[in-house]
Parts: structure tokens; sequence; C-alpha cells
């Protein structure tokens, strides 16, 4: 099988390429126009596999696009390529309009155009898998606003067993869950979602979607969350931390995502949507304050490492909670995440230890770990 990945110099898609190649007997053609975030370096380890081949191409070239199809002419698609940043998006929204809604439509136009070309058996196996984000769904009631609900009800409700907050009592998004995005970034992989879906609806073209939610590990991109605060602290820098660090987020490991991504691309079920999170809620100040605890025990300093918490500004619109029910994945695919939060965020701060030289080359470029997304 020869699958077509977009995005895989980037952090979700370079662990699928990398699983691919190394799991696998099956080949990749990994599709980059190399943004920032996009680095080669996260594909070394695979780069000299017969079975890889690299093409420098913007998914909303048309003409490129159809020569690649034509040239490698994939079995499947995986279209991981995106903008994915909430803050960029926030302050320079007209890329991720440009990347993830005008070049999934290029996308799916020649992937359509190519698929109807094949003969009936290929055609028949062909897939084209996109890859979301739970953002598309908005957000989830928070234990803080439920809690805040019930110190007004009597002693009685207060007591009431249902009242007292779980996460098994708190609601998930699940694949039926209604699509409210908040920011420009999940308003445009929404759209993206929504395209995806009318060209199986309309020209029947076989698309499978994924949701996930938030992604780390190793080759992550320092503006996010984690590895941000890992390289900070290790630099002695403030640890940004948006509004009181309440909002909640469910964790995946990158590699576990990986895993599940290839099970759907070849043993997902034409027209389904399919969650994939990592049963793992925690609040962002929970997070930062796991990593300064790791760091204490791996590279001690005089002070401890939370010292460095500084709390700043929220992000507009910032949403508070994201969680994911991923059933449906466990019982039609038989996935289920390998990582702990635990096991995987000791592993993510190990890795960035050891790779001081990749995060440089990552930041060789203009961004050095300022804050976005400031209006």
């Amino acid at each position: 099988m020869k699958i077509l990945v977009t995005g895989g110099a980037g952090f979700i898609g370079s662990a699928v390429v990398r699983h691919i190649i190394g799991n696998t007997q099956d080949c990749v053609v990994n599709v980059d126009k190399l943004t920032y975030a996009g680095n080669l370096e996260s594909l070394t380890s695979v780069a000299d596999s017969p079975r890889y081949t690299f093409e420098k191409v913007d998914i909303c070239d048309r003409t490129e696009l159809e020569r690649v199809f034509s040239l490698h002419q994939p079995d499947a698609v995986m279209h991981l390529a995106a903008e994915s940043h909430v803050d960029r998006s926030i302050t320079g929204s007209a890329d991720f309009i440009q990347t993830n809604i005008v070049g999934t439509y290029t996308l799916l136009e020649a992937a359509r155009h190519y698929w109807m070309q094949l003969n009936t058996e290929r055609k028949s196996a062909f897939r084209f898998h996109h890859i979301s984000t739970d953002e598309v769904y908005g957000d989830l009631p928070h234990p803080d606003e439920i809690n805040v609900e019930c110190s007004m009800l009597n002693d009685e409700c207060k007591d009431h067993s249902t009242l007292n907050i779980q996460h098994s009592t708190l609601p998930l998004f699940t694949e039926t869950t209604p699509y409210t995005p908040s920011s420009p970034y999940s308003a445009s992989k929404a759209s993206s979602d929504h395209l995806v879906r009318a060209w199986l609806r309309t020209y029947g073209f076989p698309t499978i979607v994924t949701n996930c939610s938030n992604n780390y590990g190793p080759y992550h991109f320092p503006e996010k969350l984690i590895p941000l605060v890992i390289l900070n602290a290790l630099e002695g820098k403030p640890l940004p931390i948006y509004g009181k660090g309440d909002q909640i987020r469910d964790w995946l490991y990158v590699e576990d995502h990986a895993r599940a991504l290839f099970k759907v691309v070849t043993e997902g079920k034409v027209g389904e949507t399919y969650n994939i999170g990592g049963h793992n809620e925690k609040r962002n100040l929970e997070v930062v304050q796991t990593i300064c605890s790791i760091l204490d025990s791996l590279v001690p300093k005089n002070t401890p490492y939370a010292e460095q918490i500084a709390y700043v500004a929220d992000r507009p619109g910032h949403d508070r909670r994201y969680a994911i029910d991923a059933t449906k994945m466990s019982a039609e695919l038989d996935w289920q995440p390998q990582e702990t939060f635990e096991t995987g965020l000791r592993k993510t701060v190990e890795w960035y230890l050891a790779n001081q030289e990749w995060c440089q080359h990552v930041q060789d470029g203009t961004y050095q770990r300022e804050r976005l997304g400031e209006l």
C-alpha cells in the first residue's frame, strides 16, 4: 500500500510517517511545503528508506498535486497539512483560511480527479482520511462552572451524588457533538471537515474524518504549551500561564495518535467519524507544574522550576474545557492509548533534554518563543 501524507514534516504528520515506515511494509509519499513548523529533521530516522519519498508541494497548488498523484499513484491519502496554532490564527487568520479551507478543497479535487480514473478494484479500496481537531466542537462545561452553580443550591442538593464533580459525570465530545468553533483556527478546521463530508455525499468520494484531542510528544514545535514550557524552564525564562491556568485539555501522546490514524486509514469505515483521545484531562496549570516536577528530578537547580511560573492575560475567546470520548475507536477499531499522561510527559521531557540541537534548528527562523495571539 502506498499512502500520500500531507503535512508529513509537521508534528503529527512526521509521527505518522515514522510509524508507517518503522512498523509496516507500506510506502509513504510525504507532501509538505515546509512552513516554519515543518522540519525534515523530524524524519531523519526514515529519510533513507526506499519506501519513503518527499515532495515539497503546497496543497493549494492544483497543478503540482496532480503531478504528485499521477507520478506516485497512491492508494490512500492522509490529510494532515494545516495551520494549527490558535494564537497565530487570532492575529493572522488569512493563512488559516488559505491552507485549511482552500488547501483542503484543492486537495479534495485533485484526489477526486485521480480517484475517478482508477480501475474498479483500486477505486473501491481508495481512502481519503482527513485529520481534524476536537476544537471544532467548541468547549464543554467546566467543573468550576458547575461547582459555582452547585454552591447556589440548597444543602440537600449540594450533597446529591450526581453533583460530585468527577470526569465520569461531565459531558465529553462524541462523534455527533454539534460544531461550535470558537477561534479562527477551529472555524477553518470545521469548514474543512464539512467540505470533506460534502465530497462524500455529493460525489461518492470515499472519505473518513478523525477528530483528536491535544497532542504532545517529541518533535513538537515550541510555540505549543508543553515544549514552550520545557525550553523556557531550562533557560530560566518565565513559564506563561493564560488566565488562572484552569483551562482543561485532554492530552494524547503523539505516537499513540499515529497508531490510531493508521488504524483508521486501513481499517476504518468510509463515511465514519472517529474521535481519538488520550483519556487524560488536565488543567493547564497542572500540566506546567508536572513538567516542573519532572525537571526538578532530571536537571535540578537551586530553586524549583515552578517559581518561574508567570500568569499572563488570557487569550481572547479561550475555550474552557475539551475532552474526548474515544469509545468508538476502542470498540470498532480495537485502539487504546498505550501511554498515560505521566509516562508520556516524562518521555517528552527526556526527549527535549536529549535533542537540544533539533530545538535550536527549528527556532532559527522568525519564531523565538514570544507570545502570539494578542489583540
